[in-house]
């Protein structure tokens, strides 16, 4: 069984009460149910770390190289300004999924620059909750584990790596 490590940035422990208008009044709890359960279905162990300290992250994706076939990454605000984080994602040799509850291009300004997305597969954007399943059923199709429909491999380009 292929294992996906679920990572989640800064202040996402307070999803549910910190500004449900925009984050939904579902818990990080909730989410990472429905992750663990999409994973199940598909035949994978969804794994989940969350911190609010960036080097703690580094270490998570740090020691995630040769453990975990896939990272699905909520950055949170570390999404727009930690290039710690790029570099920690590039230098990980698997999918990598980026993900947001909500949509960062219809936000502020700053936050329409991601600094994960050039080291990422994919991004995940505005679909509030429904963005955890569907962020594991990419990765399950990326590794091509999640049967018929999977398949279109790992790779990312070299100079984005």
């Amino acid at each position: 069984m292929s294992r996906v490590l679920l990572l989640s940035g800064p202040n996402l422990g307070l999803l549910g009460q910190r500004q449900p208008e925009i984050y939904g009044d579902e818990t990080l709890a909730d989410h990472v149910r429905a992750a663990t359960e999409a994973g199940r279905r598909l035949g994978l162990e969804v794994d989940h770390f969350q911190s609010d300290d960036e080097a703690r992250l580094l270490a998570a994706v740090h020691d995630a190289r040769g453990n975990a076939a896939a990272l699905v990454v909520n950055a949170g605000a570390l999404t727009h300004t930690s290039w710690s984080l790029h570099d920690a994602l590039a230098a990980f040799d698997g999918v990598v999924v980026e993900l947001h509850l909500s949509n960062p291009a219809a936000r502020e300004p700053f936050r329409h620059t991601s600094v994960v997305a050039p080291v990422a597969n994919g991004s995940i954007a505005g679909f509030g909750g429904l963005g955890y399943e569907l962020a594991i059923e990419a990765v399950a199709r990326l590794l091509d584990v999640g049967g018929p429909a999977g398949g279109r491999g790992t790779s990312r380009p070299e100079e984005e790596r």
